[in-house]
């Protein structure tokens, strides 16, 4: 056996699979794929956060409505912008956006 042949119990790795390894590896070794996570983890204590504070709007706009017989407009303005506010959150989340938000790369969403 010469020095280029390999032993007959090895295979050959097909250079397909040699090039998906490589960029599995180049993925992994990638320093923005891992500070992504650091700010989706970050990101998603505040979207858990604001859960209840959603709950605690709704709740207290029907309270209002059933009391008053009309929407309290700066509730409804806070509950709009805070509706667009998660919105981004899961955008970022799910890789449909790159913008972090709120208080990283944007403002706080309008409610108007």
């Amino acid at each position: 056996m010469s020095a280029d042949e390999q032993p007959r119990d090895h295979a050959e790795v097909p250079e397909e699979t040699a090039s998906a390894d490589s960029e599995l590896e180049q993925n992994i070794k990638s320093r923005s794929t891992w500070v992504r996570l650091i700010f989706m983890l970050a990101i998603s204590l505040v979207y858990a956060v604001s859960r209840p504070v959603v709950f605690a709007v709704i709740v207290t706009q029907f309270l209002w409505v059933l009391f008053s017989g009309d929407t309290n407009k700066q509730l409804a303005r806070f509950g709009h912008s805070l509706a667009l506010y998660t919105c981004e959150i899961i955008d970022f989340m799910t890789y449909n956006s790159e913008a972090k938000p709120f208080p990283f790369d944007t403002d706080w969403p309008s409610g108007d």
